[in-house]
């Protein structure tokens, strides 16, 4: 399991480096393998690079100080902002792989994808997670295309979020390229992607209840289906009640109810989450 940290505000605003440490040390103490920095999650988008380095930094310190592994989101709609975005990550050694969505807006065609990751992997100073988020790129790949990817030097794996566990991910799943790994991308489906094989997860809801889901990977990997269907679906449940508003800004409301970060506040066009849905998902929350 893998938590794509959120970035906390203080009430002025800025970035709470304090809260952001805290967090990244409480999530690997819950279980979590690695941190990704500068993920969805985060709201890398409203960063500017000044601020997006300081997350990284942070990251960084706490993945070398605890021996876990640090990934860090990159990448853009242009292959060559892509690539000059992942040669910035050599200033930060402690990083181990790099999260890289499918080219968002421009719709390349499949081809276009592969020579875009496969350019990017020249450049990179670390291995490559592919980010396949269709909801969100507006580029829909299947399986013989993640395939094709996930044979290509450089490329480690992906992060399917694909809005199902449709006939691509089971396609996927049951032909994996040597080296390959699969990461479930939509929270809710994570019980159904690891019964089918996949590797593990980078969860936003995993800020939350970071054991439950570290031990829902551990069970299914041990073939403990008894333990693993009823965890797999209260978890199912409390992620649904996380993504009931746009994210972060649930986990930011619930995180700010629990008292881990300063402020619940999220950077517009994002709005805080209701109050309505931070009860929801303490009450789910709960039931864990």
């Amino acid at each position: 399991m893998h938590v794509p940290l959120v970035t906390p505000f203080t009430r002025a605003g800025d970035i709470a480096a304090e809260a952001l440490e805290a967090l990244a040390h409480e999530v690997l103490d819950g279980g979590a393998a690695g941190i990704v920095a500068l993920g969805t999650t985060s709201e890398a988008a409203m960063l500017d690079e000044a601020e997006r380095d300081l997350v990284t930094g942070v990251c960084a310190r706490v993945c070398e100080e605890r021996g876990a592994l640090l990934t860090v989101g990159a990448g853009a709609s242009g292959t060559r902002a892509a690539g000059a975005s992942l040669e910035r990550l050599a200033r930060w050694p402690q990083a181990r792989a790099a999260l890289v969505t499918v080219p968002p807006f421009v719709r390349p065609s499949a081809a276009g994808v592969l020579a875009h990751f496969a350019r990017l992997a020249e450049v990179s100073p670390v291995p490559l997670i592919v980010y396949h988020v269709p909801y969100r790129t507006g580029q829909s790949l299947d399986a013989a295309t993640l395939r094709a990817l996930g044979a290509l030097d450089g490329v480690a794996g992906v992060k399917y979020a694909g809005g199902s566990v449709g006939q691509d991910a089971v396609a996927l799943l049951g032909d994996l390229p040597d080296g390959f790994e699969v990461l479930a991308g939509d929270d809710a489906y994570l019980s159904p992607m690891l019964a089918l094989g996949a590797a593990g997860g980078i969860l936003a809801s995993a800020h939350l209840a970071t054991a439950r889901f570290a031990e829902l990977a551990a069970v299914w990997e041990a073939g403990d289906v008894a333990r693993a269907r009823p965890l797999g679906h209260a978890l199912a449940r409390m992620s649904a009640a996380v993504f009931a508003e746009p994210n972060p800004a649930v986990v930011k409301g619930v995180l700010h109810a629990q008292g881990r970060i300063p402020a619940p506040g999220v950077r517009l066009p994002l709005l805080p989450a209701s109050d309505g849905a931070v009860a929801d998902t303490l009450e789910r929350l709960a039931e864990l």
